[in-house]
């Protein structure tokens, strides 16, 4: 155990998590993977192209569950901090987490006489509960690393390790999901979540003992002993105006990325004229993203996070822009570009994530610090960023007239649904992550 050195919540950070630990822990990243990456890469595809939902109602189908989970991860985080004061740990949460396979199965599972708005019916219901039980999981998982007595690096250590997991989650996702589901048509897609349920609730027990041995090892440092309210905690968090920057930064990051995943199967089928690619181009952006983390943490090491997320941002907006391109890239001209935006995306998240403990560390030697809050303002963010990012695709396919249809069958687009799916994946994201880098340009964590 690493003892407390002072008053401020200051400690001896010389402890160093162990390899194996950290592997149990992140290994829980894996499901976190399947579960954001299939939904966001597939659910606006099945929606207009199987179910037959206008673009605009699926954008919204897919919306409407967020806002029921941006209120509650700040319910979650409070809450979370509230358990762990009284237990000591804050594995109680994450075990009813355990039932989102339940619900992962049965939003791809719409039974078969759906279409239009009865199946955007189903599926935004079990977006909801599914987003509830993930919330449950990943509220007090990434609360963890806060909780770990341990210093200013180590704590990218622990998210290099997570960002490792993550991304194999990503990667087995959105390249097995994709040719899981290509033949189409209902039983397809539901074949696809039965099979890939496994691994989620696997992933999900091995992080349940990764938790356990990381807290016994490295220290677990209880909330301020005071309980709040969530108001509170909301409070405090929009208060600290690093943190603040933070996440307003990563809230547009969120939409881009995610609006990406959702544009991919509409780039691939419309703008290289190749349905087939859509697990390539997955494959092409999550391989890099794997094995890229051990690389941004020594560029961590060099120029710090800050630098780091700033330089990974630019990146990101340089390679959205460069697939302008579209059929002039070729495949493999596409799969090089994407490979490089992979990249840039493993920084995105590494740097991102591990400076939240920092913000929490920064609070704590001032007397305020909240982790659980911190998180839940965190993971809320993270949600809306999911669900904006696929509306806002949405959206420029709605404007563009973009015509859905039942059953995976092709039909003929006009001029403008064209140009509106191209610059869906363009211009709009490289607004979105300028928008992202003037916010993070305001947070001065790495300064403190």
């Amino acid at each position: 155990m690493t003892a407390m050195t002072g008053r401020t919540g200051e400690y001896d950070t010389s402890a160093r998590p162990r390899t194996g630990d950290l592997t149990l822990y992140a290994t829980g990243s894996i499901g976190m993977g399947v579960w954001v990456t299939a939904p966001g890469l597939l659910l606006l595809y099945f929606l207009t192209r199987t179910l037959g939902v206008p673009a605009l109602l699926a954008g919204t189908t897919l919306l409407l569950p967020k806002i029921v989970d941006v209120v509650a991860h700040p319910l979650l985080g409070s809450l979370t901090d509230r358990r762990a004061r009284r237990t000591g740990h804050r594995r109680g949460l994450l075990r009813v987490g355990l039932w989102l396979t339940v619900a992962w199965i049965a939003l791809f599972s719409v039974p078969g006489g759906l279409s239009g708005t009865p199946a955007a019916l189903w599926v935004g219901g079990c977006c909801v509960a599914g987003n509830l039980l993930f919330a449950c999981f990943q509220v007090p998982y990434l609360t963890i690393p806060s909780d770990l007595r341990i210093g200013y690096h180590e704590r990218t250590r622990v998210f290099m390790f997570r960002m490792v997991f993550l991304t194999l989650g990503l990667l087995v996702a959105g390249v097995a999901a994709p040719v899981l589901v290509a033949s189409g048509g209902h039983r397809a897609y539901a074949r696809m979540a039965l099979l890939l349920a496994g691994l989620l609730i696997a992933s999900q027990l091995v992080a349940l003992t990764g938790v356990r041995r990381l807290t016994e090892h490295c220290g677990f440092r209880l909330p301020h002993e005071r309980a709040h309210s969530t108001r509170d905690d909301l409070r405090a968090a929009w208060r600290d105006r690093d943190f603040r920057a933070l996440a307003l930064s990563y809230l547009c990051t969120g939409t881009t990325t995610h609006l990406f995943l959702a544009a991919v199967p509409f780039y691939t089928e419309y703008v290289l004229d190749d349905r087939g690619l859509t697990a390539v181009l997955m494959g092409a952006f999550l391989v890099p993203a794997t094995v890229a983390g051990p690389g941004w943490l020594r560029v961590s090491r060099r120029i710090g996070k800050q630098n780091g997320l700033l330089f990974s941002q630019t990146a990101f907006l340089a390679g959205s822009l460069a697939l302008a391109a579209g059929g002039r890239l070729g495949a493999a001209g596409a799969a090089v570009l994407v490979a490089a935006l992979g990249t840039a995306f493993a920084g995105l998240q590494l740097f991102a994530f591990s400076m939240v403990p920092d913000a929490v560390a920064a609070a704590e030697t001032r007397g305020a610090a909240r982790a659980g809050a911190y998180t839940g303002v965190w993971t809320a963010t993270e949600a809306a960023g999911t669900a904006l990012g696929p509306y806002a695709y949405a959206t420029v396919l709605a404007l563009g007239g973009f015509v859905s249809t039942t059953g995976g069958r092709s039909v003929r687009q006009s001029h403008a649904a064209h140009l509106g799916l191209l610059l869906g994946i363009t211009v709009v994201p490289a607004v979105f992550m300028a928008v992202a880098m003037a916010c993070q340009r305001r947070c001065r964590l790495d300064r403190r």
